[in-house]
């Protein structure tokens, strides 16, 4: 299953908290892939990286057709 979380118009730091409740919750009760748009905001992935994906030891990566978006990649339960 996938989904999304579209982060266009919120200011960093509520979309840093946004992004990680979604996250977590998530990858409790739906698994599979979450779509986190970011859009050309390289300092929002970023800090999305580094103070979510990376301590939490999700698995992430960026398509090269798409790089306004982050995959999550959540192991099935």
């Amino acid at each position: 299953m996938e989904s999304s979380i579209d982060l266009h118009g919120i200011p960093h730091d509520e979309a840093i908290l946004e992004v990680e409740d979604f996250l977590l919750k998530t990858s409790i009760e739906i698994g599979g892939t979450v779509s986190v748009i970011t859009g050309n905001s390289y300092r929002l992935q970023n800090r999305i990286k580094e103070e979510i994906l990376d301590p939490y030891d999700f698995k992430y990566y960026i398509p090269t057709n798409n790089l306004g978006v982050i995959k999550v990649v959540h192991e099935e339960v």
